[in-house]
C-alpha cells in the first residue's frame, strides 16, 4: 500500500514549511533568536539543535528518541574509532544505520516478498515510518563512510548533532555532506553581505513556497483521480495523458519547492546548501537528467555506491552491475515496493543505452532528443506513481488510447503555467543568486506573494511534500 501522502489530500501532521505555524510562528522566533546569538555561535548552534528538535518533535515525538539516539551513537562510535583497535566500530556504525533503515521502511517489504515466493506465512510488524530517515540516514553514514576512508575528521558532539539534526533540510534533503556545511558553522551570520544573503534566502523561500502551494498542490488534485482510476479500470486517453502530464510536473515542482525552501532557509541563516535541481525537463538525454535531478541523491550513489562498484573504468561487465546496481536500489531507496525497484532498473536501463548511443558518436536533434528524454522519464513516472502493477498496466492501456474509464480531469490549463516554470529559464537558486538584484519593486511583490501564499494555505490542511515518505 502506498503512504498516505499520495492519497489525495493526504497530510501529514508534523510542521509543514507552507503550514501557518511555520510561516508565522516557529520560523520567525527561530530566526530571531537565532541571528540575536549570532556572535555567541555556542549558544547558536544549541538554539538551532533545541528547534530542530522541536521541528521533527512536531510530526511524531516518539522518533525523538531514534533520531537522537542515532545521531550520538554514531558520533560515539567515530570517538572510539580514534583508536587503531577499534576501527571496525565505524563500519559497525554503517552497518547499524543502515539496519535501522532496513527495519523501519523494508521489513514488511521483504516478509511478503518471500511469503510470495516460498508460500510461508511470515510475521508483519506494523510501525510507523519515522519522517525522513532515508534522508538522515544517508548523512550519518556518508560521514561514516568518509571517516573510515580517512576523509573526515572526528567532529565534536555539539557539531556532529546540528549536521544531523538541522531542521531545514532534515525531512526531504538536499542530502548535506559533512564537509559542505561543518566549516560554515564557524561563520558569522552578520558578516560581510549578510543582509543581502538573508535577503536572497527569502526570494528564494517565498518561490519554493508559491510553487508548492500554488502550483503543485492544485497538480496534485488532476493527477490524482486519473491514478486512482487506473487500480481499476484504463483512464481513457486524454485523461490518462493529462494525469500524467500533471504527475510529472507535480512531483518536480513539489520536490523543487521544498529544496528551495530548505536553502532559502539556510541562506537566511548565512548557510549555504547544495543546490539539488537544476531544470531537469530540459535534459537531452537520460544521464544528463540525472545529474540534474535530485543532484545530492545522484551524487551520493556515486560517490558510496557506482564507484565502489567499479563504475565505468573497469569493463562493460562490470558498469553494466554497478549501473542497475546503484539504480535498482535507488528506486528501492525510494519506496518499499517493486515498483520502485524497476522503475530505478527502467532509469538503468536508459543509461546504458544513452551510454552506448554516445560512446559511438552518434548525435541527435536538440529538439527530437529532449523529446524521447521527456518522453522516457513520463512513462517511467508511471512505475513510480501506480499504486501496483497492475495499476501501472491499465495506465500504459490508456495512455495507448485503448482505456474507456471517464475521468473529470479539472484545471487543466494550470499545466501551461507550470509547464513553463518547470522548464523556460534557469533554476530559481541561479536566478535568486546572479541576476536578482536589490530594489524595493522585488521586496514588495516577493512580500505581496508570500501573504497570498499564507491565505491561500488558511483555508484548508495544509498538503504534505511527496518525498517526506521517502
Amino acid at each position: 500500500m502506498r503512504p498516505v501522502a499520495w492519497r489525495a489530500g493526504g497530510t501529514l501532521v508534523g510542521m509543514l514549511f507552507q503550514s501557518q505555524i511555520f510561516l508565522l510562528v516557529f520560523m520567525p522566533i527561530v530566526l530571531g533568536l537565532y541571528h540575536l546569538a549570532a556572535r555567541r555561535a555556542v549558544l547558536r548552534e544549541w538554539l538551532l539543535i533545541a528547534a530542530s528538535l522541536v521541528f521533527y518533535g512536531w510530526w511524531d515525538p516518539r522518533f525523538l528518541p531514534l533520531i537522537a539516539g542515532q545521531a550520538l551513537a554514531s558520533w560515539a562510535l567515530a570517538y572510539l574509532a580514534r583508536e587503531s583497535y577499534a576501527v571496525h566500530l565505524v563500519r559497525l556504525g554503517i552497518l547499524a544505520n543502515l539496519a535501522i533503515l532496513g527495519i523501519f521502511k523494508y521489513f514488511n517489504f521483504f516478509s511478503d516478498t518471500i511469503a510470495s515466493l516460498t508460500g510461508a506465512e511470515l510475521d508483519r510488524i506494523s510501525v510507523v515510518l519515522p519522517i525522513g530517515i532515508s534522508f538522515y540516514t544517508f548523512q550519518i553514514v556518508s560521514y561514516l563512510a568518509d571517516l573510515r576512508r580517512g576523509r573526515a575528521p572526528l567532529y565534536s558532539m555539539r557539531r556532529f548533532l546540528l549536521y544531523i539534526l538541522l531542521f531545514p533540510q532534515l525531512i526531504a534533503g538536499p542530502i548535506v555532506r559533512h564537509n559542505e556545511i561543518m566549516g560554515q558553522f564557524d561563520g558569522n551570520p552578520h558578516g560581510p553581505g549578510a543582509a543581502e544573503a538573508f535577503a536572497r534566502g527569502a526570494v528564494l523561500f517565498v518561490i519554493g513556497l508559491a510553487k508548492k502551494v500554488l502550483l503543485a498542490d492544485p497538480l496534485a488534485a488532476m493527477a490524482d483521480p486519473v491514478f486512482q482510476t487506473a487500480t481499476t479500470a484504463a483512464p481513457a486517453f486524454g485523461a490518462a495523458w493529462l494525469g500524467l502530464a500533471a504527475f510529472t510536473l507535480q512531483i518536480f515542482l513539489d520536490f523543487s519547492a521544498y529544496s528551495e525552501m530548505a536553502i532559502g532557509l539556510g541562506r537566511m541563516m548565512g548557510l549555504r546548501f547544495p543546490d539539488n535541481f537544476d531544470q531537469p525537463y530540459r535534459s537531452l538525454s537520460v544521464r544528463e537528467f540525472w545529474r540534474r535531478w535530485h543532484m545530492t541523491l545522484s551524487r551520493f550513489l556515486r560517490d558510496y555506491l557506482y564507484v565502489p562498484l567499479g563504475g565505468s573504468r573497469e569493463g562493460t561487465r562490470r558498469y553494466l552491475v554497478a549501473t542497475f546496481t546503484t539504480m535498482g536500489l535507488c528506486g528501492l531507496w525510494h519506496g518499499a515496493g517493486w515498483t520502485y525497484v524497476v522503475w530505478g532498473l527502467y532509469h538503468g536501463a536508459g543509461l546504458v543505452v544513452c551510454r552506448g548511443w554516445e560512446a559511438r558518436g552518434r548525435t541527435l536533434p536538440k529538439l527530437v532528443a529532449w523529446g524521447l528524454t521527456l518522453v522516457f522519464v513520463m512513462f517511467g513516472w508511471v512505475l513510480f506513481r501506480a499504486a501496483d502493477f497492475s495499476a501501472v498496466v491499465t495506465m500504459l492501456t490508456g495512455l495507448a488510447g485503448l482505456g474507456s474509464a471517464a475521468v473529470a480531469v479539472e484545471g487543466a490549463t494550470l499545466l501551461v503555467p507550470a509547464a513553463l516554470v518547470s522548464l523556460v529559464g534557469v533554476s530559481p537558486q541561479a536566478m535568486v543568486e546572479r541576476w536578482l538584484k536589490p530594489h524595493p519593486v522585488f521586496a514588495v511583490a516577493t512580500a505581496a506573494v508570500f501573504v497570498y501564499c499564507v491565505l491561500v494555505v488558511g483555508k484548508g490542511q495544509p498538503v504534505s511534500f511527496i518525498y517526506f515518505q521517502f
